[in-house]
């Protein structure tokens, strides 16, 4: 069992509370390893070591060429520990092996992209109604605080820390208190790399203790935060203590519409994957289902039929696809929606329930659970569960079905199953949702911006959407005339 310190200013440090916590493996219960319980003063310590490193470090003077060395050396390095970091994720967090090894890949991935865009980050120069030459520059924010969750906790610090640094920034960044344990082996890599002190920065600490901190801070420039709606808000209550920029990504209850034209196997398959991949623990899972009438029973017969392929167990164990919930806490909140979307009426078809095999009981599992019968208003089918529970509700007509998958205070994701080229345009134009799969569903490339409408979010990452949200625009204005203006 390892004990992690906090990575500030460059080495590493125990927390100025002196208190440790567990972290175990959701699997099975077995302790894995102890982090530090971070408090307001580690952060403050992080937050002056950006500060410093940014206003008066060599960071600011690294060429955007060298910057981009860097961050191709942090992917390589991360390629280089890819199984460790794989298997560490999966007895953190509890995915399935396989959607670790995909993540952990990906992370490199999107340190390698921004290392390619660092070197292309540009202004332009404006004709203007006076003798000036006058131009636009784009400059790093500053200090940025950045806060991520438990369900993808490397490639989440991946798509945070990769388009900062690419920009020029100093970063802090709070994993979640459930899973930090890849992000600091990546502070590790960090460390191991020609980073000056005080860049990059991993405090670990609850929201509380440590995130509120870092939000209200007046030293830090901008917030970013993926998480969830409520903790959203309070984050940008705290972003308000000296109006800091902000980018949330938040919460979804995502339609995946399935018309009768579609390709019934293929929807089968993507209604599945969309609902219980990761265990469902994604912001952008497809969580509701909406089949037209006339292949309802055809694509829930489906379905059932492929349900029990759907093998439990811990992530490390072969053949699994689908591992534990993060916590007992969360999965007692999985289990409290299923027993709301009973007492509302709808048909369970199948889950529901722990699965009772004795090697799944210290772990925190749920069977991937469908409920059938369900109309707009449940519960079930407005808020986020953030589980393997998928709810079913029939439409009529395409009118229908759009009205129904815009009727949620969210908009991250949407998915459509249809043949016709012409309906999947119409209606990928008029669902409110920063993201549309068309036969397919879940999918994320590092090229394209991720973010939602409504109270999914503000701003975008991924892309070179994702590099703006770290940058500031600034206009340059060179007077020409050496004349005096002549005013007075």
């Amino acid at each position: 069992m390892k004990t992690y310190e906090n990575y500030i200013d460059g080495r590493w440090q125990t927390s100025r509370a002196g208190q440790l916590r567990e972290i175990r493996d959701p699997g099975n219960g077995e302790l894995i390893a102890k982090v530090q319980e971070s408090n307001r003063d580690d952060i403050i310590a992080a937050v002056q070591a950006a500060r410093k490193a940014f206003d008066t470090g060599p960071w600011r003077k690294t060429s955007a060429l060298d910057r981009g060395k860097l961050l191709f050396k942090v992917a390589e390095s991360i390629r280089g520990q890819g199984k460790a970091l794989a298997e560490l994720e999966v007895r953190n967090c509890g995915k399935p092996l396989a959607e670790a090894e995909f993540d952990i890949a990906d992370a490199a991935n999107c340190f390698e992209f921004y290392g390619g865009l660092a070197t292309k980050i540009h202004g332009e120069t404006m004709q203007v109604p006076a003798n000036s030459l006058s131009f636009v520059v784009r400059e790093p924010i500053g200090v940025c605080g950045q806060i991520i969750p438990w369900n993808y906790p490397l490639l989440m610090a991946a798509w945070k820390l990769a388009p900062a640094l690419a920009a020029g920034n100093c970063c802090i960044l709070k994993p979640s208190e459930m899973t930090p344990l890849t992000a600091l082996e990546l502070a590790g890599i960090f460390g191991q790399l020609e980073f000056p002190a005080g860049v990059v920065n991993i405090v670990t600490g609850t929201g509380v203790g440590a995130g509120e901190e870092l939000a209200s801070n007046i030293l830090v420039d901008k917030i970013a935060f993926t998480g969830g709606t409520v903790t959203g808000r309070k984050i940008m209550t705290g972003a308000a203590s000296n109006i800091k920029k902000i980018s949330l990504e938040l919460g979804g209850k995502n339609p995946n519409v399935v018309f009768a034209d579609a390709d019934l196997e293929a929807a089968i398959d993507g209604a599945l994957f969309g609902a219980f991949a990761n265990q469902g623990e994604v912001c952008s899972a497809g969580s509701r289902l909406l089949v037209e009438k006339s292949v309802h029973k055809q694509l829930v017969d489906g379905m059932l039929a492929k349900v029990p392929r759907i093998k439990l167990g811990h992530g490390l164990s072969a053949n699994v696809k689908m591992g534990p919930l993060i916590s007992s806490t969360h999965r007692d909140k999985v289990e409290s929606y299923i027993k709301v979307g009973l007492s509302e009426g709808a048909k369970l078809l199948c889950g529901g329930k722990r699965p009772q095999s004795p090697e799944l009981t210290k772990g925190y599992f749920v069977e991937p659970t469908i409920f059938d019968e369900v109309t707009p208003n449940m519960r079930i089918a407005r808020e986020e569960i953030f589980g393997p529970v998928l709810t079913v509700t029939t439409f009529d007509s395409e009118e229908e079905a759009i009205k129904i998958a815009n009727d949620t205070e969210y908009g991250l994701a949407a998915g459509i199953w249809t043949k016709n080229v012409n309906r999947a345009a119409r209606v990928a134009q008029q669902i409110r949702a920063g993201i549309v799969w068309v036969n397919t569903y879940h999918p994320t490339f590092n090229e394209l911006p991720w973010g939602g409408f409504k109270q999914s979010g503000i701003g975008r990452e991924l892309g070179v959407y994702g590099i703006d949200e770290y940058l500031e625009t600034k206009q340059v204005n060179i007077n020409l005339d050496e004349a005096p203006i002549g005013w007075y």
